[in-house]
């Protein structure tokens, strides 16, 4: 009590009603984003979700990740309308990986003060993201945490399980000397790098009137993350693919090898995809090696795909028919220096 007046939970910053008004506004939205799975998603305590029908030995494969500082310097630029695919896409490309067909996902949005129309701009391109993955959004958690986030900030984590029939899973044993790596072009940096990417920003004085071959910069450096799910999960249904790597923190030289089993490298051709221009405006002006480079940015490669070197050109025909930029980037040989670029 202070001079005998009540103290009230909006008093000490947390607002229940505009939560509960974010829920009604968001309601319609995650109709876009269902399956015919899911029992109870949004409303309830937990979310109620089948099993799809079909599978002899389901396994379920789990996700999570986060957008990283990208998130930044999306609410520097007040763009929050597709922060929200980026947080599908890092999660549900982890899961196709696995060649698992992402069921559901789950969001956790935390702030210090609850701004409706930015909460719904985010949830918006949560939704496009499950939309694009084939995946339902059944549930999540907002919060208000008064001193733990200040000011406009928010934070977001995403949760996404799949599922595929035990003897289908992908994961980098088939792989085989002589196999072709294709690469599938990103949108960008995607959602890593974003801690030298703001200072680089600094460094270069770039503002959001700031060109670069045409085109705004900070377009290029918060273009959503691409998601691969369903032109992969096609893939993998047509011909045989004995790995998957998504192309995340650590770049090209850390991920390809998690898939490469012992014995085996992979060896890139640089020239072999085209390079985007923002890839060269980082690295000129970070002063960096291509070393560097390979292990901190996607350099245009979102995620590799290999398979048996005799069905590669087909593979990068199917995938293009379906909207990928896909290129023969390398092959695998017998070796233990994981990925070497031939540049």
């Amino acid at each position: 009590m202070t001079n005998g007046q009540s103290i009230t939970y909006r008093d000490a910053g947390v607002d229940i009603d505009a939560g509960d008004e974010l829920v009604e506004r968001i309601k319609p939205l995650v109709q876009r984003a269902q399956r015919r799975e899911v029992l109870a998603g949004i409303g309830g305590f937990g979310a109620l979700i089948e099993l799809p029908s079909g599978y002899r030995c389901p396994v379920l494969v789990a996700g999570t990740d986060g957008v990283g500082t990208k998130l930044r310097l999306a609410i520097d630029t007040a763009r929050h309308d597709t922060i929200g695919i980026d947080l599908v896409a890092m999660c549900a490309n982890d899961v196709v990986v696995q060649g698992a067909e992402p069921l559901f996902f789950l969001d956790y949005y935390a702030t210090g003060r609850l701004q409706l129309a930015v909460a719904e701009a985010v949830v918006r391109g949560i939704v496009a993201g499950c939309v694009q993955a084939g995946a339902a959004l059944v549930g999540g958690e907002t919060a208000e945490m008064p001193g733990i986030y200040h000011g406009a900030d928010y934070d977001l984590a995403g949760f996404c399980v799949g599922v595929v029939e035990k003897d289908a899973i992908i994961d980098g044993r088939a792989v085989e000397r002589g196999d072709a790596v294709i690469g599938l072009a990103s949108s960008g940096p995607h959602s890593n790098g974003y801690s030298l990417i703001r200072r680089l920003i600094e460094v270069a004085g770039a503002t959001a009137a700031t060109e670069l071959e045409g085109r705004n910069l900070f377009d290029r450096l918060l273009a959503p993350t691409r998601i691969y799910v369903k032109p992969l999960l096609a893939l993998i249904k047509a011909m045989p693919v004995h790995a998957l790597a998504h192309i995340t923190g650590g770049g090209l030289t850390d991920n390809i090898p998690r898939v490469l089993p012992a014995g085996l490298e992979a060896m890139l051709e640089r020239a072999r995809w085209p390079e985007d221009p923002v890839f060269a405006w980082l690295q000129r002006t970070a002063r960096i090696d291509s070393a560097q480079m390979y292990r901190t940015f996607n350099c245009g490669i979102g995620m590799a795909v290999i398979v048996p070197a005799a069905r590669a050109a087909a593979a990068v025909e199917f995938l293009a028919a379906r909207g990928e930029s896909a290129h023969i980037i390398g092959e695998v040989r017998a070796g233990d220096r994981g990925v070497f670029i031939h540049e």
